[in-house]
């Protein structure tokens, strides 16, 4: 479909794109073809994705076995070991992963998560020396270090041994600790670079555990037996899914696993936490939208240490004192984010015609949602866009990228060219830190970079089809089949379908106003439900509520899911699109 009624080209993700099926028997095997799994071994692995299939022995990964070695004899000897992580979610997910073991292992451990708008992200020399002060022997990092050399250095020279663990892109020269386990090294070999910090982090205990029960009669034989780490996937499952690692190999099986476990609601502070959200039913959607968000709510606005004290503690009144506050906060923070992406909104309005990215900076806006704000902009005018808040001379800001544009490289380049003094990322997410005289310069050489990445063509706005359908064929048999493909997330999206020959009937505005619920009679005699979310005031909305409209056979676009009402469960088509 060359375009929608939104402007959209609808690309087919299978190579027999004008075959329409009449059944969804076939469709689950073309999804996972169009997805790279093909054979009856990919596919019995994909469908099941279990940590005993999935686990790789962690010693696969550059410096694994050094890294254990170190925490290993520090345990030993029992000292004091800091664990140095991160104020998003996959940073804490790292600390709290750490912390929980070596306390299980009766461990004298302290943490510390640095403050987004003091500390900024990563180590810093002030932290170091107050780690040092407190009597730490072994400094750990989690999802940071890698970037940290002159840190590290100054760790080891005030007699602490340093073990980085991390998952960014390490600079040409790596810090200069006992061991660096990070498997985006230039000499890793071990094919996991898709893991998130979280998983770095378990694997890294994984080792530790293997080399703790090596060394024989140590005095921690009991503990080491009554501890079961698959109880710490809920932490793994919810850092990988919230800092969108995709959701293949071990990923995926340490997401399904995770999601089982936190179903089980073992941790006190995320079970309170699932409460205050109203969650019912763990889900990648639960975690990536509801959990996650009350979790980063704390480091995007103060001290991401209400967030870490939360899932660490086993006292309830702290635990629904924490939640609540957390909940509060992530409110607090939709509020700043709302004001804020109004003006942010006029400024890229302004700016947008013609161009291959966005860059927009304002005096004293809150650093905590940038990244949110570049998020909304990336969407709604599809271009690379990075948000920045000035203040005291310098500028910090957040990116988010499209398809084609390698927004961590851009930075590092900025970096390289003297304009960026602090930043780096990934692909698709990127953080960096500018003198504010290099306001100006910082955005054309952003913008020359995304036309020369993007080949001077604008990136196209293209919705990827897994499968085109009848209406009448979208039933609670074909939505079974599809759940056979969880947990979805980023390199596993959930299907997109295209269903045609649906007659339009009655359409309606739901939650206050933005929404749209519906139905369509289908050939098969039935009637599909339908839910448009933000789709009042669009094109698409214009045409459903128009009465003129009604028994008008249209072709839809989105996902199909299981809606539960009154206890009755049907299929409930999730409309993003439609063509005439």
């Amino acid at each position: 479909m060359e375009k929608s009624v939104l402007g959209r080209a609808w690309v087919s993700a299978y190579s027999d794109e004008d075959k329409i099926f009449s059944s969804p028997e076939d469709l689950v095997g073309k999804i996972l073809h169009c997805r790279g799994i093909d054979g009856d071994a990919q596919r019995n692995l994909f469908l099941n994705p279990s940590i005993k299939e999935y686990m790789p022995d962690p010693s696969v990964m550059r410096d694994m076995d050094a890294a254990a070695s170190v925490i290993a004899d520090a345990v030993l000897r029992g000292d004091k070991i800091a664990i140095y992580g991160d104020y998003d979610v996959d940073g804490i997910t790292s600390t709290a992963v750490f912390v929980k073991y070596l306390r299980a292992l009766g461990c004298d451990v302290i943490w510390h998560l640095p403050t987004r708008e003091g500390e900024g992200y990563g180590l810093n020399i002030r932290a170091v020396d107050d780690i040092a002060a407190a009597g730490a022997r072994l400094l750990i990092t989690v999802d940071c270090g890698i970037s940290g050399g002159a840190e590290v250095a100054h760790a080891r020279a005030l007699g602490m041994r340093v073990v980085v663990t991390d998952h960014h892109s390490p600079d040409t020269t790596l810090p200069a600790a006992d061991a660096v386990v990070n498997p985006k090294r230039s000499d890793d070999t071990s094919g996991m670079n898709y893991l998130a910090g979280v998983g770095v982090a378990f694997l890294t205990i994984v080792a530790l555990n293997r080399e703790l029960k090596s060394r024989g009669d140590n005095g921690f034989a009991e503990k080491l037996a009554g501890i079961n780490l698959l109880n710490y996937l809920d932490f793994v499952a919810l850092g990988t899914i919230c800092d969108t690692m995709p959701l293949v190999g071990l990923n995926r099986a340490f997401v399904a696993t995770g999601l089982k476990v936190l179903g089980m609601r073992q941790n006190l502070g995320l079970r309170v936490l699932m409460d205050v959200a109203g969650i019912k039913k763990p889900s990648v959607y639960a975690a990536g939208f509801a959990l996650g968000p009350r979790l980063n709510a704390a480091g995007r606005l103060d001290s991401a240490a209400p967030a870490l004290e939360l899932l660490l503690t086993d006292n309830t009144l702290i635990a629904y004192d924490l939640a609540e506050k957390l909940h509060k906060m992530n409110q607090e923070r939709i509020d700043i984010q709302n004001a804020i992406m109004l003006r942010a909104n006029e400024m890229a309005a302004a700016s947008a015609a013609d161009r291959f990215s966005l860059f927009v900076c304002c005096e004293n806006w809150h650093g905590g949602v940038m990244g949110i704000i570049a998020g909304r902009l990336k969407d709604k005018y599809n271009l690379p866009a990075c948000v920045a808040t000035k203040s005291d001379g310098v500028i910090n800001g957040s990116g988010r990228s499209v398809a084609g544009v390698d927004l961590g490289r851009i930075i590092h380049d900025a970096l390289a060219a003297g304009i960026a003094r602090e930043g780096g990322g990934h692909a698709a997410a990127a953080g960096f830190t500018l003198d504010a005289d290099k306001e100006k310069e910082f955005g054309e050489f952003l913008e020359r970079a995304a036309r020369e990445q993007l080949a001077g063509r604008p990136p196209v706005r293209e919705v990827v089809v897994d499968a085109e359908l009848d209406a009448g064929g979208a039933n609670m048999k074909l939505v079974k089949m599809l759940g056979a493909l969880e947990p979805f997330g980023q390199g596993n999206p959930e299907p997109t379908l295209v269903l045609r020959g649906g007659r339009l009937k009655g359409v309606s505005v739901m939650g206050g106003g933005a929404h749209l619920r519906g139905s369509v009679a289908t050939s098969a005699g039935t009637t599909l439900a339908f839910v448009g979310f933000n789709l009042v005031g669009t094109p698409v909305g214009d045409f459903l509520l128009d009465d003129e409209n009604t028994n008008t056979t249209i072709t839809m676009l989105g996902r199909l899911k299981e809606n539960e009402y009154n206890g009755r469960v049907s299929a409930q088509f999730f409309l993003e699109d439609i063509t005439i």
